[in-house]
């Protein structure tokens, strides 16, 4: 079970990794540059299936989790 847990978290750190990075984005919230950055954009193609497999592996690892605490 500690080794599933482990595999979860390596493949949930890449794909956090993988995520596109709309941090620098929101830097240029001060100098008034990204006019874009609140809307409505929806993910698609790659973009939402990382998203997707992000929820699901960081779910299946919360999982995992709970019951490696509650085993013990």
């Amino acid at each position: 079970m500690e080794i599933a847990l482990l595999i979860l978290s390596v493949v949930l750190i890449a794909l956090v990794l993988l995520q596109s990075n709309k941090a620098s984005d929101a830097g240029q919230i001060i100098s008034g540059g990204n006019t874009e950055l609140f809307q409505a954009q929806k993910e698609r193609g790659v973009e939402l299936l990382v998203s997707r497999l992000t929820l699901l592996v960081g779910t299946a690892f919360m999982v995992v989790a709970f019951l490696i605490m509650f085993m013990a």
